[in-house]
């Protein structure tokens, strides 16, 4: 696809309302927005989504701020030191407070700030965000601000405020922890900044969209007759902060509308549902605090939402006489966030929109993907409730997933051994493991939810020296992983758990927390290929006493005397244990069936298992080779598809064939496997005829 021209910030012709994207300097836009600038004219041009049902889609307005500005303002106030040391967050977030943007760029955001008074995100966008393999997803900083100060030098020194603190994100501890783990060099990062405007309308004191949303067109925790291929949608009140951090929200596939998810039974869903929400601050702030993220945020409750008129399409009512939810509030009852009124009695034909949306960009991309939105709606009547021809479907984000197909096989004889640890039927990814003798996790007789926080300094501190040690581990701990809710579960960021390559999330009795569901935490795992076990029973029997589903603790409490022979205790806390095994740990997730299964094995099954991964390997590499040969060899063939199709079966012979893309060049011709990208991961070879 032709790369598309952006308009350069000009700041005596600048409209909002017209210049949609502009930029500020050269240099890269980075990955968000250059992703957000490659799809623009797809969905603006696309037949599929225009003129639908009244509902509109766009983007935001935005300027990006180049690179070129990033490494400019780091030049000019000798930041590098500071950025690249060891320092304490707060010392660098100081340092990059007190330093100055470049004297060429105050013009322009002054007047950009000027002709624009509605409430901002300036968020990040580095040359890694938001990339296939090893995306730094939620890593850096977004700031919301309200914007709507009446002297115009406060508004403009919020916005540098707010540009200082996305630039001071990139080297914070989570940043460098992440750059540590994924073997990346901090030093090759840049940081591009958006400056966009935020969806939503003003309710008093608070600015907010009345849905946020993530779709995905792959599930990989499909339930009832949903399968993985039909996608899932995420939906909440306010902004998308409750999404992305992982809160409560309500989930659903979209080929499956009106099906709840899993919950036992009604009073389940009304104890489960979304109670809460995020809003862009419009009044008087408690405290200046430029270097908090959420500076500008407040919650606001389900009561608030009602008097602001913004639950009649989004809600249901629980009617206790029938013990049943009836969509919409025209009733006294407890409200839950189903969004009932749009997805079963269809008010706005959303998730027709949602599918079409989910088929262009993936048509586009070439790969599954995950969209971020947020949707708003005037008021009209009492009968319709919406202006109908006034949907705004505000598009924020694309990004693409990482989906294997290899084919993985779990037998009933390794879900009955007496060796299985950990067996699931809700398991996210598709892959074997093969190389981890570490397990890493937290211990059951002294979890409680109170001290979730202690827990995540302490795992914290396990990971950092595995991760210096390069030792893969597994993971195992209770409830949400990444929740930012300390009582949903243990609220570690990605930097604090980088080294797990597999994760088990379970409960313990009197916890009732749905999966794992955080936009920028589940987008890590899926494109990092870590394995993901969500495990509903803590013993893991029946009533026949069979390994089902869970955990075998026998295994992992096992003290020093009944370890030594097989592996050692090499580590134990208040709340964290962390044991290694003498051979490696059989770990393997079927993503067509859902199953995970992690299996402890002997000396011998492993020396077993690494010649059978050796020959599987040498096979693929046989079938490539013998793919070849036989094009070469049939003299019948053009030599344009002879070409054309050897690019296609060099990727399957590789080790991760799911990830390999090749270029061939003869003379001025270039052949590319489908869906090539170029990377600065590369094998380059002449070949000689």
């Amino acid at each position: 696809m032709k790369k598309p021209d952006i308009l350069q910030f000009d700041r005596d012709k600048f409209d909002p309302a017209v210049d949609k994207i502009t930029r500020i300097g050269s240099g890269s836009l980075g990955g968000k927005a250059s992703s957000l600038v490659q799809i623009k004219d797809v969905l603006e041009n696309s037949p599929l989504l225009n003129n639908f049902e009244g509902i509109e889609i766009d983007i935001p307005f935005m300027t990006v701020m180049g690179t070129d500005v990033f490494d400019r303002f780091m030049t000019m106030n000798n930041l590098f030191e500071v950025a690249y040391s060891d320092v304490s967050d707060e010392l660098i977030l100081s340092e990059f407070q007190k330093a100055s943007l470049p004297p060429e760029l105050i013009g322009d955001l002054r007047a950009f700030i000027t002709k624009v008074n509605v409430p901002l995100a300036v968020r990040s966008s580095s040359l890694l965000e938001d990339s296939l393999k090893e995306p730094f997803a939620g890593i850096y900083g977004t700031k919301k601000l309200p914007n709507n100060q009446v002297d115009l030098n406060t508004r403009f020194k919020k916005l540098t405020e707010a540009i200082k603190f996305v630039y001071s994100s990139t080297f914070l501890k989570e940043a460098k922890d992440y750059f540590k783990a994924t073997n990346h060099d901090i030093r090759d990062e840049k940081m591009a900044v958006i400056i966009q405007e935020v969806v939503g309308k003003r309710f008093k004191n608070r600015f907010y969209p009345v849905i946020s949303g993530v779709a995905r067109s792959y599930n990989f925790y499909p339930f009832g007759k949903a399968k993985a291929e039909d996608g899932v949608v995420n939906l909440a009140l306010g902004l998308g902060k409750t999404i992305v951090d992982g809160g409560v929200t309500w989930n659903y596939c979209p080929a499956y509308p009106k099906a709840p998810p899993p919950f036992g039974d009604v009073k389940q869903i009304i104890n489960l549902t979304q109670k809460d929400f995020w809003a862009v601050n419009m009044g008087k702030i408690p405290v200046y605090d430029p270097v908090n993220e959420i500076e500008y945020l407040i919650k606001g409750t389900i009561s608030d939402a009602e008097n602001d008129k913004n639950l009649d399409m989004i809600a249901s009512t629980y009617d206790s006489g029938s013990d049943r939810l009836i969509p919409g509030i025209g009733n006294p009852g407890a409200r839950v966030l189903n969004f009932a009124p749009i997805l079963n009695l269809n008010l706005i034909k959303l998730n027709d929109f949602i599918k079409r949306l989910m088929k262009v960009c993936v048509d586009e991309v070439g790969k599954p993907v995950e969209i971020e939105f947020a949707i708003n709606f005037d008021k009209k009547d009492e009968k319709s409730g919406i202006n109908k021809n006034r949907v705004r479907f505000g598009f924020l984000q694309v990004r693409p997933m990482f989906v294997s197909d290899e084919s993985i096989e779990i037998t009933e004889e390794e879900i009955n051994s007496n060796d299985c640890i950990v067996y699931t039927k809700h398991a996210l990814g598709n892959s074997s493991v093969n190389n981890i003798h570490d397990i890493v996790f937290v211990k059951p007789e002294v979890f409680e939810a109170k001290n979730t926080k202690l827990i995540a300094a302490e795992i914290e501190e396990i990971n950092k020296k595995l991760v210096e040690s390069k030792t893969p581990y597994l993971l195992i701990g209770f409830g949400r992983w990444g929740s930012s809710d300390p009582w949903l579960g243990i609220p570690v960021n990605w930097g604090q758990i980088a080294g797990a390559k597999v994760i088990v999330e379970s409960v313990l009795e009197g916890m009732n927390v749905e999966m794992s569901q955080g936009s920028h935490f589940f987008h890590n795992l899926i494109s990092f290929g870590v394995l993901y076990f969500s495990v509903k029973s803590l013993t893991g029997k029946n009533d026949k006493k069979e390994f089902t589903d869970g955990i075998n603790w026998e295994i992992l409490n096992a003290d020093e005397s009944k370890l030594k022979e097989e592996g050692s205790i090499e580590e134990e806390t208040q709340f964290i244990k962390h044991i290694r095994f003498n051979s490696p740990l059989k770990i393997k997730a079927d993503g067509k069936t859902g199953k995970g299964i992690i299996v402890k094995m002997s000396e011998k099954e492993s020396t077993l298992d690494k010649i059978l991964s050796a020959l599987q390997e040498r096979a693929k590499e046989l079938n490539c080779l013998y793919k070849i040969e036989e094009l070469l060899n049939n003299h019948s063939l053009d030599v344009d598809f002879i070409f054309r199709e050897v690019v296609k079966a060099i990727p399957p012979g590789f080790q991760y064939p799911d990830v390999c893309t090749v270029k061939l060049i003869i003379e001025d011709k270039i052949y590319t496997s489908p869906n090539f990208k170029e990377s600065q991961w590369e094998i380059k070879t002449d070949i000689l005829v």
